[in-house]
């Protein structure tokens, strides 16, 4: 099996692919087209400014790329927020997979903190990506902005407002966490998308 990560100018990239090298699973960082259509699955992980990043993807031809992926996809953080229809973040269109918008935290008291960061648990819905977890199950969270919860919308967490902590429109799935860096659940879930 080839996993495919996609290369653009996002951070926190290497977590995803040391990942998955303790999975035993091979990957490959590529922004090339043919590798990506070629993948058995690809990963769209990443951290940045949503933008910056939608500018970089038009350029390299990369958005169309993937929206053309017909495999397992899996966003994770930016990732999710690309894939989705508009971003606040810069005033942005996105890919457009998922038609949602992406919406910044506002604090409604002086526990609030902008970014949400840290552990915190997920609601799933069932969906494979989560078999085997449960709504006591933590991962890691680092993001400003968030998706409300929608017709994609497989997992949801509780921070200031409910949010999408997980999207999934056919092979498209998407995590607003990073389970790369969520320990043992974070493993699970890695595991189920590799057996997708």
């Amino acid at each position: 099996m080839k996993v495919a990560i996609v290369k653009y100018n996002a951070g926190n990239i290497s977590s995803v692919m040391h990942a998955l090298d303790r999975l035993g699973v091979e990957c490959v960082l590529t922004d090339s087209h043919e590798d990506l259509c070629s993948a058995d699955k690809v990963i769209f992980p990443g951290v940045g400014e949503a933008a910056t990043t939608m500018r970089y993807l038009q350029e390299h031809r990369l958005d169309e790329t993937i929206k053309g992926l017909k495999q397992p996809v899996l966003g994770i953080c930016l990732g999710l927020q690309l894939m989705c229809r508009h971003s606040d973040e810069g005033d942005v269109n996105c890919l457009g997979i998922f038609d949602a918008p992406v919406v910044r935290f506002h604090s409604k008291n002086q526990t609030d903190k902008v970014p949400h960061m840290g552990w915190n648990t997920i609601n799933p819905d069932g969906n494979s990506l989560f078999k085997g977890l449960s709504n006591r199950d933590f991962v890691y969270f680092v993001h400003s902005y968030y998706v409300p919860p929608c017709d994609w919308t497989i997992a949801t967490t509780e921070y200031i407002v409910p949010f999408s902590s997980a999207l999934r429109k056919g092979n498209f799935m998407a995590t607003q966490f990073h389970p790369e860096k969520s320990g043992p659940t974070g493993v699970r879930i890695l595991q189920n998308f590799i057996a997708i």
